[in-house]
Order: C-alpha cells, then sequence, then structure tokens
C-alpha cells in the first residue's frame, strides 16, 4: 500500500501538492490584494519610467519628487486621521496659507530668529485647531461646516495679514525646511556615504522588522505567508530602498524635508497602532454610537484630532512657504483636494474606520508621480487635473466595490 496520502473531492482526489500550490497561490493573491495601493504606485512609476525615457527615476527628480510633494505628504497624514475618524477638514489650505503669512510677518518683517518664528507658527496653526475642534467636538457642528468656513476665514485671514502682496525673502536656516539637504557631512564625495549608510540601516531596520513580525506569528500559531513569497518581498523591498538611497546620494544627499516626513510617519504609525489614542480613532469611525457606549470620550477625540491637523497644516504651510522662499495669497490653493485624494487614494474608506498612515503617504506619492510625470510629459493643466479626478474617482469606486463584495460574502 502507497504511504501517500490523498485528499478526497468532488469527482475525485485531490494529490498533496495540487493542494500546497493552490494554498500558495492563495496566500499570494491574498497578500497582493492588501497591499494593492503598493502596487498601483510601483505601476505608475514604471508606466511614467517608461513614457519620459527614464527621466523619471533620474537621481535630481526622485529628490525633487519628494521636496515638492513633502507639505501634501504632511497634510496626508493628518488628514487620513481626520477620515478614520468620520470627519473632513477643508481648511488645510487656506491654514498653511495663512500660517505661511504669519512666518513672513515674525521672521521678515519682525526679523525674530527663524526657529522662534516656527515656534510661534506652529503655535497659531495649534490655536486654529483649537478653534475648529470646540465646534466639531463640543458644540456639535459638522466638520464638513466648520472647516468650510474656516476655509474662507483663515483665507481671509492670510489676505489680512499679507496685505494682498508677498512677503520674502526668508533666512536661509528657515528655507533648509523646504529646500534644505544633508549632505557632504563627512566631506565632499560623488556618492554621498551618509545617505547610504541611513539607507543601510533602513534596509536592516526593515528586515529585521519583517523576520519578527513572522516568528512571531508562527509562535502563535498564526497562519504565515510561504517562505518563498516572503523572501521575494524582502529581496524587493531591498532593491527599492536600495535604489531610492543611491538615487539621493547621487544627487545632492537626504533632504531636510525627507527627515521629517519619516520622523512623522514613524510618531504617527505608532499613535495610530500601538497607543489608546489610535484605537479609539478607529473605533469611534467604525460605529461612534457604539464607542461612546464603550466608554470611549469621542468630543474629547475629535478636539484632538482637529488641534492636531491644525499644528500639520501650519508645518505644511512652512515647508511650502520655505520651499518658495515666498509668502503669497495664491499659496495653499488645491491643498485641502491634494490631501483628501491622498487619503482616499491610500484606502481610507468613505465612511471612516479604515485608513492607515503608509497608505495616505503611497497615496500621496502616486499624485506627486502623476503631476511629474505628466508635467516632464508637457500634460497641460486642464489634463492633469482629469486625470487626478479619474483617479480619485476609481480609487473610492474599488473601496465601494471592495465592501460590497465582502459583505456579500
Amino acid at each position: 500500500m502507497s504511504d501517500q496520502k490523498a485528499t478526497p473531492a468532488a469527482g475525485g482526489l485531490v494529490n498533496p501538492s495540487e493542494n500546497k500550490a493552490a494554498s500558495w497561490l492563495s496566500h499570494v493573491l491574498a497578500d497582493l490584494g492588501k497591499n494593492g495601493i503598493f502596487i498601483a504606485l510601483v505601476l505608475v512609476v514604471v508606466l511614467f519610467t517608461v513614457l519620459t525615457d527614464g527621466i523619471l527615476l533620474r537621481p535630481q527628480n526622485i529628490s525633487n519628487l519628494i521636496v515638492q510633494n513633502g507639505y501634501i505628504l504632511v497634510l496626508a497624514i493628518g488628514m487620513v486621521m481626520v477620515i478614520v475618524a468620520g470627519h473632513i477638514d477643508l481648511s488645510v489650505g487656506s491654514v498653511a496659507a495663512f500660517v505661511g503669512a504669519c512666518s513672513g510677518v515674525f521672521a521678515v518683517q519682525w526679523g525674530l530668529p527663524w526657529w522662534l518664528a516656527i515656534v510661534l507658527s506652529l503655535g497659531i496653526g495649534a490655536l486654529v485647531g483649537v478653534w475648529q475642534g470646540f465646534w466639531i467636538a463640543y458644540v456639535g457642528i459638522p466638520a464638513f461646516i466648520v472647516t468650510l468656513a474656516g476655509m474662507l476665514i483663515f483665507r481671509g485671514l492670510a489676505l489680512v495679514v499679507l496685505g494682498n502682496s508677498n512677503i520674502g525673502s526668508f533666512p536661509a536656516e528657515y528655507r533648509a525646511l523646504g529646500n534644505g539637504f544633508l549632505t557632504d557631512v563627512f566631506g565632499e564625495f560623488d556618492i554621498d556615504p551618509l545617505t547610504i549608510g541611513v539607507g543601510v540601516i533602513a534596509v536592516i531596520a526593515v528586515i529585521v522588522q519583517q523576520v519578527r513580525t513572522r516568528r512571531g506569528r508562527a509562535k502563535y500559531g498564526q497562519e504565515v505567508e510561504p517562505f518563498v513569497w516572503f523572501v521575494a518581498k524582502l529581496v524587493l523591498i531591498t532593491a527599492a530602498l536600495g535604489f531610492f538611497a543611491y538615487a539621493l546620494a547621487s544627487y545632492k544627499g537626504i533632504p531636510v524635508t525627507l527627515i521629517v516626513l519619516a520622523v512623522l510617519v514613524l510618531i504617527y504609525g505608532v499613535v495610530m497602532n500601538r497607543t489608546v489614542f489610535g484605537r479609539h480613532i478607529y473605533a469611534i469611525g467604525g460605529n461612534r454610537h457604539a464607542a461612546e457606549l464603550s466608554g470611549i470620550k469621542n468630543r474629547k477625540v475629535d478636539f484632538y484630532l482637529f488641534v492636531n491637523m491644525g499644528i500639520l497644516a501650519a508645518l505644511a504651510g512652512l515647508i511650502f512657504t520655505a520651499r518658495l522662499n515666498l509668502a503669497g495669497p495664491k499659496a495653499g490653493d488645491g491643498f485641502e483636494l491634494e490631501a483628501i485624494s491622498a487619503a482616499f487614494i491610500g484606502g481610507a474608506a468613505v465612511q471612516g474606520g479604515i485608513g492607515t498612515v503608509g497608505g495616505a503617504i503611497i497615496g500621496g506619492l502616486i499624485i506627486g508621480v502623476l503631476n511629474n510625470g505628466m508635467s516632464i510629459l508637457g500634460i497641460g493643466i486642464e489634463w492633469q487635473q482629469a486625470v487626478k479626478g479619474l483617479v480619485l474617482l476609481l480609487a473610492v469606486a474599488f473601496d465601494v466595490y471592495n465592501k460590497r463584495r465582502s459583505g456579500g460574502r
């Protein structure tokens, strides 16, 4: 008698190797589904790399992608938290313009030290968040209405502060927030060693984190992905990080904006995934009434969400102003739409309760690559707007489709 076992199935017996292959395939497909937004980013990058004859992935252009889109990525971090809780913020562009104008008064007209101008500007952003959070959390006015009013109020105040004129130029230390690079720390080299070293550390950190997560799941008897697929993903991630680090090292090194973004992603990733406050945000977005019945202080969470959004909007305004070396009346136009688009493209649910900081960052990068790639191709701004609108619509439609499909099971 043969020792080989067979699994009964309709119409005959199934070979164990076929079961194993089917299980492996289901793991891969499920993993691809969970990481669909990352795959979308890769496809968009590949598409525009081909269309632009490789210009998109030149070192200078990769660095510019981060610098030019830093303020949107900062806003996307705060916006996804607001959306997860079931709200929306339409005022972030106006707040960014208002705070940028105030920083111009502090640093240029009043001659305050650059660091004090930044601190005071962030404080103004926090006060804006307190103002809007009060009306939303404690008066009970919907966030859509409060922030729509805020969009008008703070746009008007920005024009008042500027007097319908521009303010510049800013101190060099202030400008470094939007245009600075951490380079030549160890001397002048064709390939910056500090950037390469940071890239190596990032790769090691990712590998260690992934291995620990896999071992932890296996230790507690949870299902883990096939080892071959696990190694393949690590190789791809390592190659991507390595290429990114090499590109930055070949140009000017690490942008200061990227350092700010990395710190924010780490902090807010921990807040959303490993703190009580983060769990409360998801609970409120999932079912506000149930969250309140379970003892969560909904009003307090909502209030601090908008204080946080005010601070991040202020930071985005500072980065944008520093990049342009100018505080102007047109600053902040369309920022709120870009941030909201980044959150939804990154997987945030329209109804709330679903969304991640990482997803919002990837959504912001997709928008940035679309902007940059179409600009390189010479596509007009009118078509760029149309394409971004279509991408947003398709992203939300995909989210609705997934929810209907899962609900029907």
